[in-house]
């Protein structure tokens, strides 16, 4: 039997007077129509935006480098399925926001409690603050070629700083301004930011596809790329399946963060039915291309350098050596500044934005994702980016157990919305610290939740202690590599067993009495509908 109408109704309520300060503002109430404006390409561009970054363009290498025997068009293929698992998620996580126009603080409310979902919701802003400053030193970097181009001395401009300081005066004149100037993209509203990911959907793809041409240019003709031995040596077959799904978990594992928080952005949707087939089809196809061209030119290199350089940067930084022409400085200028865009673009769609949203809900009086991104603009300097890839190893070792944290916090999240509300919210609650509130539970803390998000964690403890070094047995390793999936299931399938055991109520008062009244005066109506009312 299908819901009857008063479950959806509740969705598109208004907030009830005297909603408490601290639980929302302009930026945490329900998007109102006027501000929903999202349309199908805009999700195509906003997806094609984050596809063309220097991460995805590297990510391919880091797979084809890893010494388990995959050939370039295995890892290709990896990459396929990778992003196409990812887009699956996306669009499970998206739906929520789409149909209540609420963002992701919000959301966890209702599975984590009224102030127990303030521990996700800082452990992702904090994360975001964190990527912010790597991504913005990479976007520096593009701009130190940009003017390298215009004044090839800057390059071997001499230190300034002292060796304490932990990089050198000419790449961090190259930092500074690519953040100051993306200070000013933080000004705009986030449903106008959709201009933003247009524009860069059509400019750095035209960017990347010139380098691409101009590589293989350069390497006299594809054939020759394509026929380098690029198979490592043989090994077993069991080495090889698991040097497959670690391929495809590399992809899953850096995407776990927009996994969580993806509402921020399909709450501004026209409507829910367009966000399936815009992120299902752009995600996997968006990311695969630019992987593929990461690929050819790493490995067109080869051939004209005799080595593979896989970094798109020190590849324009080498065509910039032994005196370019003046064409030459002019494409690799092009392609440089296509690339600080392409940056801009994925620092503000996956970090700003995020972060702001997220410190919003922790204290939405004084904040709101203007004020919030800019804190993560001011942490994310402070936190000196060039130190944690000074030791790269060490810091990816550390974002890749992050996908731990985050699974956890997306299983409990499913779980409650799928499962056990059977995608019902009631919004006005989800804005109530009354003790009686529905997603108070006891103290505004959903025991629940923290049960099952502890045991998605520990899951995984052992796993993530071998990564960082320890000694420990091969299978747990093997164990770790899919933590994004186990801390999915354990953390969800125990926060459901958890409500058989331990019922929460699904519906507030106020809804239970029109569930009653409209059962009563429909004498066709299954009696035992009334049942589904209070509990799942």
């Amino acid at each position: 039997m299908g819901k009857p109408a008063w479950i959806y109704a509740d969705s598109t309520v208004k907030h009830r007077s005297g909603t408490e300060a601290m639980l929302q503002n302009e930026d945490l109430k329900i998007v109102e129509s006027e501000r929903r404006l999202w349309g199908t390409w805009n999700y195509v561009a906003f997806w094609l935006s984050d596809a063309i970054n220097i991460s995805t363009w590297m990510i391919i290498s880091s797979i084809v480098t890893a010494g388990d025997g995959l050939s370039w068009w295995e890892a290709w293929i990896c990459v396929w399925i990778g992003y196409t698992i990812v887009a699956i998620f996306i669009c499970i996580s998206a739906r929520i926001g789409a149909v209540y126009y609420i963002s992701f603080p919000v959301i966890g409310r209702a599975s984590f409690g009224i102030f127990g979902s303030l521990w996700p919701i800082l452990n992702r802003g904090i994360m975001s603050c964190v990527w912010y400053g790597v991504q913005a030193w990479i976007g520096g970097q593009c701009v130190v070629i940009c003017i390298r181009t215009i004044v090839p001395s800057y390059y071997y401009l001499g230190n300034t700083l002292p060796p304490s300081f932990g990089t050198n005066t000419r790449d961090f004149i190259g930092f500074m301004i690519f953040w100051s100037l993306s200070n000013i993209a933080i000004w705009f509203p986030v449903y106008t930011m959709r201009h933003l990911f247009t524009v860069k959907a059509i400019i750095v793809p035209i960017a990347g596809i010139f380098l691409f041409i101009w590589v293989v240019i350069k390497a006299k003709g594809i054939g020759a790329v394509l026929h380098q031995s690029t198979i490592l040596p043989t090994t077993t077959s069991s080495v090889r399946i698991w040097a497959w799904i670690t391929a495809i978990m590399s992809c899953v594992a850096s995407f776990v963060t927009l996994i969580v928080n993806i509402s921020d952005y399909t709450r501004f949707a026209i409507r829910p039915s367009i966000i399936f087939w815009p992120q299902m089809i752009t995600i996997p196809f968006g990311f695969a291309i630019t992987s593929f061209i990461g690929l050819i030119v790493g490995m067109s290199s080869k051939v004209i350098y005799g080595k593979e350089i896989w970094n798109p940067l020190e590849l324009l930084n080498t065509f910039l050596d032994n005196m370019p022409s003046i064409t030459t400085r002019i494409g690799v200028f092009s392609i440089s500044l296509s690339f600080c865009l392409a940056q801009l673009g994925i620092n503000i769609a996956a970090n700003s934005i995020s972060a702001g949203c997220d410190l919003t809900a922790i204290c939405p009086k004084y904040l709101n994702i203007r004020r919030s991104g800019y804190i993560c603009s001011i942490v994310g300097l402070c936190i000196c980016p060039w130190y944690l890839l000074s030791n790269s190893s060490s810091f990816l070792s550390y974002l890749s157990s992050y996908s731990t944290f985050v699974s956890a916090i997306t299983g409990v999240m499913f779980s409650d919305y799928y499962f056990v509300r059977c995608q019902y919210l009631d919004t006005n609650e989800l804005y109530s610290a009354s003790a009686q509130g529905l997603y108070y539970y006891s103290y505004g803390i959903n025991w629940r939740a923290y049960v099952a998000y502890i045991a998605g964690i520990l899951i995984n403890s052992v796993g993530f202690a071998g990564a960082i070094g320890a000694s420990v047995p091969s299978a747990v390793t093997k164990m770790y590599q899919l933590n994004f999936f186990l801390g999915l299931i354990v953390s969800g399938g125990l926060y459901y067993i958890l409500h058989i055991l331990s019922p929460m109520k699904i519906y507030s008062n106020t809804v239970e009495q029109m569930a009653n009244t409209e059962l009563k005066t429909d004498n066709d109506t299954v009696v035992d509908e009334i049942s589904r009312i209070t509990y799942f």
